[in-house]
Formats: C-alpha cells, structure tokens, sequence
C-alpha cells in the first residue's frame, strides 16, 4: 500500500473488503485467506508467489502504472 500510494480504503475496495476488514487483517487480528490472497495478487498485478516472497520483492515486481509518483505518497488515480 505504501508503494502504490493506497489507503486501506482503497485496497478493501479492490479486495472487495471493508477498511475495518483490512484494518483487522493487517494488524493480525483476522486471518488472510486464500481468496484474499488471489484477490491481493491481482489488484497488485502479480503472481501470489511474488506477494508471498517479502515485501521488497513484491513492491520489485510492481507495474511502475501501480507505483505511486512518490513513495508513501498518494495515487491520484488507479490504473488497472
């Protein structure tokens, strides 16, 4: 989220989960499921091995589309 510029808002959007769902999962509180991983996997673009191989490796295999103009910054639209 921080290399594409989204918000938990945003990426629920995409996983088709509410901003407290992916609040939940990200803190721990809930489980990721495997749906939601293929689901992450393509929002992101990518292959689920690539999002499972570390976050360095996953932000490496980003579409330069996904990346935010800045790191951490924001993405003003969503390219697809």
């Amino acid at each position: 989220m921080y290399a594409t510029g989204e918000d938990q808002r945003a990426l629920g959007a995409g996983l088709r989960l509410s901003q407290a769902q992916v609040s939940r999962k990200q803190s721990g509180r809930a489980a990721w499921s495997l749906t939601d991983l293929d689901r992450l996997a393509v929002h992101y673009g990518m292959p689920v091995v690539d999002l499972l191989s570390g976050a360095d490796h996953a932000v490496s295999k980003l579409s330069p589309r996904r990346r935010a103009a800045l790191i951490g910054g924001t993405q003003t639209s969503m390219a697809f």
